[in-house]
């Protein structure tokens, strides 16, 4: 069961792996700061089966799909459909599926709507983020990882997509024949650079090459934006992370959920800074 007696919000964040669901309240979202992001009351992550769904269902109790406005940001074609559909049957009464112009967010790109909505979605949690006038780059650590730059204006100028930790994973194991498929989702606490066996030396390859690709796209992108950039970090990481990507990088659990928020208050009643 929730604990949240007064949402009437759920930001759903589909990515290429999982679904997350955060609670907000309307009234929780536009008292919050305005360069703070609001906080989801709770959450819940799960795999659109039949079990997930189910579980999704026993979570919210005691609320009822049908009580929440539901605004969905996804980069995920299938998983979509299957909530969409079990929104159907449970007859929600407002369900909206995010696009591009449905953002408050200048999009510096020839097709703002071939952009992941989850990565646009993270410029507006960014723009509310930053300190006026500072550029930010935002990095998503999921099935891909993202490093995009935001401007100094807070127009998204587009980034770079490398395989997530999860996903090179796997195509150490596949397309070679005697390297392992070893147990390593995301990245968690780092480990030492030098293995000493061949699976210590793939957990050092896997985390430090991610964390090196990172930093370099940092650096690069700063370069670019001709000012000091403020860093974000999100997704499947530890806090801990976000100090060895950038000094004074911010770990941001739930930046893609805050924007959906953001977003849907926007909406609502034009609440959104900036």
């Amino acid at each position: 069961m929730t604990d949240a007696r007064q949402a009437s919000l759920a930001a759903v964040d589909i990515g290429n792996s999982r679904i997350k669901v955060g609670l907000f309240a309307h009234s929780d979202v536009a008292a919050a700061p305005s360069t703070e992001l609001p906080r989801p009351s709770d959450t819940f992550s799960f795999l659109p089966d039949a079990g997930g769904l189910a579980g999704l269902a026993e979570w919210l109790a005691p609320y009822a799909a049908r009580d929440l406005s539901w605004w969905i940001g996804s980069v995920e074609r299938t998983f979509a459909t299957r909530l969409l559909d079990w929104l159907r049957s449970a007859e929600a009464s407002q369900v909206v599926l995010l696009s591009s112009s449905d953002l408050p967010l200048t999009v510096s790109l020839p097709r703002p709507d071939m952009v992941g909505i989850d990565r646009l979605l993270d410029a507006v949690g960014a723009n509310r983020l930053r300190p006026s006038g500072q550029p930010a780059i935002v990095v998503d650590l999921g099935t891909a990882i993202t490093v995009d730059l935001v401007s100094a204006r807070g127009a998204f100028q587009g980034g770079a997509i490398m395989p997530g930790i999860a996903m090179s994973t796997r195509a150490l194991d596949e397309f070679t024949d005697l390297l392992p498929l070893i147990d390593m989702v995301g990245l968690a606490e780092p480990p030492p650079a030098l293995g000493a066996d061949t699976v210590a030396a793939m957990r050092s390859g896997l985390f430090w090459g991610a964390i090196g690709g990172i930093r370099q796209l940092i650096a690069e992108m700063s370069t670019a934006s001709a000012g000091a950039a403020q860093v974000y970090l999100t997704g499947g990481a530890a806090a801990s992370v976000a100090s060895l990507v950038a000094p004074g990088a911010a770990y941001c659990p739930h930046l893609t959920l805050a924007a959906i928020a953001l977003v849907a208050n926007e909406a609502r009643n034009g609440s959104l800074g900036r």
